[in-house]
């Protein structure tokens, strides 16, 4: 007769250490310390500028996009497996030039081999690996679809990809930025936007959303154990092709009036199920177009539903 398993161990919540100098940000506000996760958005919004954007300054110790300190700086692995290693030393120049330093100053080392597949087990090992032997504070993966053939609507399978990575945070102690592209459908907000399964979106301790506004980038930001900072506007700096690099648009304070009218019509909504951009417009003493831009913009991301009589909240909205 075999003998019992042994019971797995157990501790009085009372009990368990306290964690009280690990540090809580990578980079603050932005991406928390060996947090994994996803960077988001539709193809062409700057993804992989944004990666690289954490890659460097993570390896430099300098802010990133020139807002966000870094709270523990390190050595920043990267895999981009759509780009070829030239591609990736100029955009890393940039980024490095327009810091100031040069391309030797950034701890950024690179991933070189020409497949990565996290759903094949001796690729797995050599990422175990190669994370152990460099040490890194981040890695960054670029992009998903390129790293596995699985079937990505499939939870099942999904999930034994994502435990994968979850394993190698977890033995490593180190961030994972995992860029992923989203939907089509433009209706969808941020993590709902994410393509594939559920899974994706509940296994991010944080998140960041890229998705295009007008003739800007909006970047959005989630955080499993954390409040979120409001979102921000990007462009692309390419005036000078020797420092092209990703910065907050300086209007973005424009962008924060509005973001703060988008909570006013939320609340106005709340508080009466259903009303119509005129008696909107008199209750909130709002430009028209300005009510109109944030109308559409919350409509695009499914929180407010226009109807015969007026707008209203949908219903899945908190009041």
């Amino acid at each position: 007769m075999s003998n019992p398993p042994e019971p797995f161990p157990v501790l009085r919540a009372a009990d368990i250490p306290v964690d009280g100098e690990r540090p809580r940000w990578l980079i603050e506000g932005l991406w928390g310390a060996s947090a994994v996760g996803l960077l988001a958005g539709h193809p062409k919004v700057g993804k992989s500028w944004v990666g690289l954007e954490i890659a460097t300054s993570v390896g430099s110790g300098t802010p990133c996009l020139g807002h966000f300190p870094v709270r523990t700086p390190g050595t920043a692995l990267v895999y981009l497996a759509e780009d070829a290693l030239p591609q990736v030393r100029e955009r890393l120049e940039c980024l490095a030039r327009h810091r100031g330093l040069e391309l030797t100053a950034l701890d950024v080392q690179v991933i070189t081999t020409p497949r990565l597949r996290l759903d094949l087990d001796g690729d797995r090992a050599r990422l175990l690996e190669t994370v152990r032997a460099v040490n890194p504070r981040v890695l960054l993966l670029d992009p998903l679809v390129r790293l596995h053939n699985v079937d990505e609507n499939d939870a099942q399978q999904i999930s034994a990809l994502l435990a994968g990575l979850r394993d190698l945070q977890r033995s490593c102690d180190v961030a994972i930025v995992i860029v992923h592209h989203a939907r089509k459908a433009h209706t969808a907000l941020d993590g709902q936007a994410v393509r594939g399964s559920g899974d994706l979106w509940a296994f991010s301790d944080s998140a960041l959303y890229l998705r295009r506004d007008h003739d800007r980038l909006r970047l959005s930001m989630e955080h499993r154990a954390a409040s979120a900072p409001p979102p921000i506007h990007l462009r692309l700096a390419d005036q000078d092709p020797r420092t092209v690099h990703l910065e907050i648009d300086p209007d973005s304070s424009a962008h924060q009036h509005s973001d703060n009218l988008e909570t006013t019509v939320l609340r106005a909504l709340g508080a009466t199920k259903t009303l119509n951009r005129a008696d909107l417009r008199r209750k909130l003493q709002v430009q028209n177009e300005r009510l109109g831009k944030v109308l559409v913009d919350l409509e695009l991301q499914g929180r407010i539903q226009r109807g015969l009589h007026g707008w209203s909240l949908v219903s899945n909205q908190p009041r």
